[in-house]
C-alpha cells in the first residue's frame, strides 16, 4: 500500500489491509473512506475489518461503496460531503485508487474548479481522468444535452500562429470550413513591446480587436478550451460545449508564469520591478529607464523553453544604450541574471553580443534563476546552480529590475493526451504533424519542435501547416512541406542597430539577405529599420493575411 497525495488533504491507494490503518495514523491521516464495495474480490478485507482497525487507531472511517465503471453523480456528491465532514487528512482507496480519483474529480467539478487543475492534480497521482472529463466540466454531472458543432478546421488560439494558419488555409482554399478558439477580445503584436520599453513604440500600436484580425469566412468561437478528446476528435469548452473536428491545429502559445516566482505577482508595475513580457508593463520599463540615474539595475532570463529567448537581453542593451547615450551609466551598476549557462544558444552570435556587454560594462551572472523578489525592500533572491549540482541561494538588491517569468505550456494542454512528457504539443519537427494523430498539427509557441520560439518562427511554420494539412485531407497531391527550423531574434543591441539572429535545427546559420546588405553575425543598421519599420506592417499586413512573403513552405522532394 502506498498512498499517491493528489492534494494536501486527500490522498488515495489501492486496496489496503487491516495492519496497514497503524501505519496510515502514523503517517498523519485522521480519515479513511472505502469506495469497493465488499465482496468484489476473492482476496478483498471487508469494510468492517478496516473500521475495526481504524477505531484502533483513532481514525474516522467512512463506507461509500461504487460499483466499478459505474461513478454515478450522486456517488460523487455523497463524496464531496464525506470530504467536508471528515477529519483531514483524509485518505480513500477502492481496488486500485481510479474510482477515489474519479469520485474527487467529479466532487471537485461540481464545486466549479478549473478542469485543468483537477486533471493536472489526478494525474499527478497517477490516474487519468480523461474518460469523464466532460462530466468534469459539466460541473461534475453526467452530460444529457451537450450541443456539438463540427467543423473542417479547428485551430485553437487567436495569436500570431493561429490566425496566420488560418489565413494561409483560406488562401489555398477559399471554401474551407475553420473555426478559431480564442476567449481574448485584443490581439497583440508582442515583438512590439521591446521598442516599447525603450520608448520607441507606443503600446497602442501594437494592439488590435481580435474581431478585425479574424479572416474573412472564418468563424470565430470566443470560449476557453477546458480539455482534448483526440480519440473521439473533439474539444471540451468551457461550460461542456463540444466542438468537433475532422483537422485540429494547436496554436495556444505558452503560459507566463508569474506565480513561479514567488512575490513578484504583488509588486509588478511599482517598486522598481517591471517586465517587457506584458503589455500594460512595458510602458513602466520606459518610465523606469527614462528617470533612472543611478543605482543597481538587475535583468533576468529564466530556465528555457521562453518565447523570443534575446527579449530578456534585449532590454538590458536598449535600456543600457539609453544610459549610455545620457552619461548617466558611469552611475549605474548592470547585472544579468541567466538561468541558463552561455549568452545566447547559436555561439556566431556571441562575438558581437559580448562587445556591447563589455561597452555597458554589465556583469553577468550565469546559471542564476530568479526565485524570489521582495518589492518593497528591493531584494531578490536567486539559486544558483553549482558545478557539483547543488544550489546556493544568492541574495542581492536592486534599484529596478526587469524580470522575465518562467514559461510553460497552458494547463489545459499540459494535462492533454497530445502532449509530450515536458507538457508540449507532440509533433514531428520536419512536418509539424503530431507523432501519433495524424489529423493534428501545432505551431507557435506551444509545439515542442526544438526552434526558437518566435513570431518569425511561426510565420515559417503556418504556411507549411496549412500544406501538410490540406495534403492529409486529400486536397492536394502534393509532398509533405518541411519545416527546417527557421527562427529570428532581432536582438537591438543599440538604438539604430541590431544583429539579426535567423537560424535553424542544430544552430544551422539560415539568413535572408546576402551578407553583403545585412550581416546578420555583425551589428547592422538596415537591421534596425527592418525591425522598426517592415516587420510590424509585414506582420499586420501580409503574415496575418494569408501573404506569405519570403515564407513559401519548402516541398520534399
Amino acid at each position: 500500500m502506498q498512498p499517491k497525495t493528489i492534494t494536501p488533504l486527500l490522498s488515495v491507494s489501492e486496496q489496503i489491509q487491516p495492519e496497514d490503518v497503524a501505519a496510515l495514523s502514523a503517517a498523519g491521516f485522521k480519515s479513511v473512506i472505502c469506495n469497493r464495495p465488499d465482496g468484489e474480490g476473492a482476496d478483498q478485507h471487508g469494510f468492517a475489518e478496516i473500521e475495526s482497525a481504524a477505531k484502533l487507531s483513532g481514525l474516522a472511517a467512512a463506507y461509500l461503496p461504487v460499483i466499478s465503471g459505474k461513478v454515478s453523480d450522486e456517488d460523487a456528491q455523497a463524496f464531496g460531503n464525506l470530504l467536508d465532514i471528515l477529519p483531514k487528512p483524509v485518505f480513500a482507496y477502492c481496488r486500485t485508487g481510479t474510482r477515489s480519483a474519479t469520485l474527487w474529480a467529479l466532487s471537485e467539478g461540481a464545486r466549479g474548479h478549473p478542469l485543468s487543475g483537477i486533471l493536472t492534480a489526478a494525474a499527478g497521482a497517477g490516474y487519468d481522468m480523461s474518460g469523464v472529463v466532460r462530466r468534469i466540466a459539466n460541473n461534475g454531472k453526467t452530460p444529457t444535452d451537450v450541443a456539438e458543432i463540427t467543423h473542417d478546421v479547428v485551430i485553437v488560439g487567436g495569436g500570431a500562429a493561429g490566425i496566420a494558419v488560418a489565413s494561409s488555409l483560406k488562401a489555398r482554399k477559399p471554401d474551407l470550413d475553420i473555426a478559431i478558439i480564442d476567449p481574448a477580445d485584443v490581439h497583440y503584436y508582442q515583438p512590439g513591446w521591446t521598442f516599447v520599453g525603450a520608448g520607441i513604440f507606443d503600446a497602442r500600436t501594437t494592439a488590435r480587436t481580435m474581431g478585425s484580425l479574424i479572416p474573412d469566412g472564418v468563424q470565430w468561437i470566443k470560449a476557453a478550451v477546458a480539455a482534448f478528446e483526440p480519440e473521439k476528435n473533439a474539444i471540451i469548452l468551457e461550460g461542456c460545449r463540444v466542438v468537433r473536428y475532422n483537422s485540429l491545429v494547436i496554436a495556444a502559445g505558452l503560459k507566463l508564469n508569474w506565480a513561479g516566482i514567488e512575490g513578484l505577482a504583488e509588486t509588478l508595475g511599482r517598486n522598481g520591478v517591471t517586465s517587457n513580457y506584458r503589455y500594460d508593463l512595458a510602458p513602466y520599463t520606459w518610465q523606469l529607464v527614462r528617470d533612472f540615474r543611478r543605482g543597481r539595475a538587475l535583468f533576468t532570463q529564466p530556465p528555457m523553453p521562453i518565447k523570443c529567448a534575446g527579449a530578456p537581453q534585449k532590454a538590458l542593451y536598449l535600456s543600457a544604450d539609453h544610459w549610455y547615450r545620457s552619461g548617466t551609466l558611469k552611475d549605474i551598476e548592470i547585472d544579468f541574471y541567466n538561468a541558463g549557462a552561455v549568452l545566447f544558444g547559436v555561439k556566431d552570435y556571441v562575438p558581437a553580443l559580448m562587445e556591447y556587454i563589455e561597452r555597458y560594462d554589465a556583469n553577468l551572472k550565469f546559471q542564476h534563476n530568479l526565485t524570489r523578489i521582495d518589492g518593497p525592500t528591493k531584494t531578490a533572491w536567486f539559486a544558483r546552480a553549482n558545478a557539483d549540482g547543488s544550489k546556493t541561494t544568492i541574495e542581492t538588491e536592486f534599484d529596478m529590475i526587469h524580470v522575465v517569468p518562467p514559461q510553460t505550456a497552458p494547463d489545459f494542454v499540459r494535462v492533454s493526451p497530445l502532449a509530450d512528457s515536458a507538457g508540449w504539443i507532440d509533433v514531428d519537427q520536419a512536418t509539424l504533424r503530431h507523432k501519433t494523430r495524424p489529423n493534428v498539427y501545432a505551431l507557435g509557441d506551444i509545439c515542442n519542435a526544438p526552434n526558437a520560439k518566435t513570431a518569425a518562427a511561426a510565420r515559417k511554420q503556418a504556411p507549411i501547416v496549412a500544406h501538410n494539412l490540406l495534403k492529409d485531407a486529400g486536397k492536394t497531391t502534393a509532398n509533405d512541406a518541411i519545416y527546417d527550423g527557421y527562427g529570428s531574434c532581432p536582438l537591438t543591441v543599440e538604438r539604430g542597430k541590431i544583429v539579426l539572429a535567423e537560424f535553424g535545427y542544430n544552430g544551422k546559420l539560415l539568413p535572408s539577405f546576402p551578407a553583403w546588405l545585412i550581416d546578420g553575425t555583425k551589428p547592422n543598421r538596415l537591421a534596425w529599420y527592418l525591425k522598426e519599420r517592415m516587420l510590424p506592417p509585414i506582420y499586420w499586413k501580409a503574415m496575418l493575411r494569408g501573404k506569405e512573403w519570403m515564407a513559401k513552405p519548402q516541398i520534399m522532394a
